[in-house]
């Protein structure tokens, strides 16, 4: 389960890149209930932040960079982005943003894995990321589609510390990864990395890509939102033994990401 007391290594914060911030205000507002507050516009910005409640889940912010998909970025918390950046790049990543200090937010910084999986970090100032995680309309996993599972363990092995259990996927599905930050227990897994081909990494031509996974009350009423306001579904609804209910997702934009009615417990 994700928490917010944000440990080294674990996600802390995710934003979307969306071509048309208005669209994708409204898009999210009717699937998961969010409220959009703009943080300002200008010719060279525009974005602002998604909140559930009251409570801050998200970022959102105009896509700019040239030739880029929109898609969600994820956000793992560390005490020192100098540090992990040097990691980033002694394990064969790329950096994308070098550590940038956000006011007395804090200081971010974005990469590439080895083979082209994109994922930022956030090192904490008076912001340590969302408020709300693990409920109806916010964060409750994050997920690695990748095309040589052994290599991204490896890569983020060395570049967080994350320790790694495998699980048999049923009907032959293949192995399905889950991810614990360093030195805690399994309960604490937040995420999981899963291998497929390169042609089913199409939304990121063959690249391998993380996608964040939403909580809900119902996953079929969260489907059907999705399709009625301009969106697709990749796959699903589907039950997954021991976890719940979920589906794969496109905004309109074919930004993707999951959502989850997890099973009562």
């Amino acid at each position: 389960m994700i928490t917010t007391d944000f440990v080294p290594g674990s996600p802390c914060w995710l934003d979307l890149g969306a071509p048309d911030v208005g669209a994708a205000a409204a898009f999210y507002g009717g699937v998961l209930g969010w409220e959009y507050e703009s943080m300002g516009q200008s010719e060279e910005m525009e974005g602002g932040m998604f909140r559930k409640d009251g409570k801050i889940v998200a970022g959102l912010g105009k896509l700019t960079e040239e030739g880029a998909r929109s898609a969600w970025m994820i956000y793992y918390s560390v005490t020192d982005a100098d540090a992990t950046t040097r990691a980033v790049e002694q394990a064969g990543g790329t950096v994308r943003v070098a550590p940038t200090d956000l006011d007395e937010w804090g200081r971010m910084a974005q990469y590439s894995d080895p083979l082209g999986g994109q994922f930022a970090v956030w090192q904490p100032g008076t912001n340590k990321g969302v408020d709300l995680v693990d409920k109806p309309g916010s964060l409750s996993w994050t997920e690695l589609y990748t095309s040589d599972a052994a290599a991204a363990k490896e890569f983020y092995g060395a570049v967080f510390g994350w320790q790694f259990s495998d699980m048999e996927l049923p009907g032959g599905g293949g192995t399905y990864a889950m991810i614990t930050p360093a030195g805690l227990p399994e309960e604490r897994m937040h995420g999981g990395l899963m291998q497929l081909n390169e042609a089913d990494l199409a939304l990121a031509h063959g690249r391998p890509y993380w996608h964040p996974v939403f909580a809900v009350d119902d996953c079929d009423a969260a489907v059907a939102k999705v399709t009625a306001s301009g969106g697709n579904v990749q796959m699903g609804p589907d039950d997954a033994e021991g976890v719940g209910r979920l589906a794969v997702c496109l905004d309109p934009s074919n930004a993707d990401f999951v959502v989850l009615a997890p099973v009562a417990g």
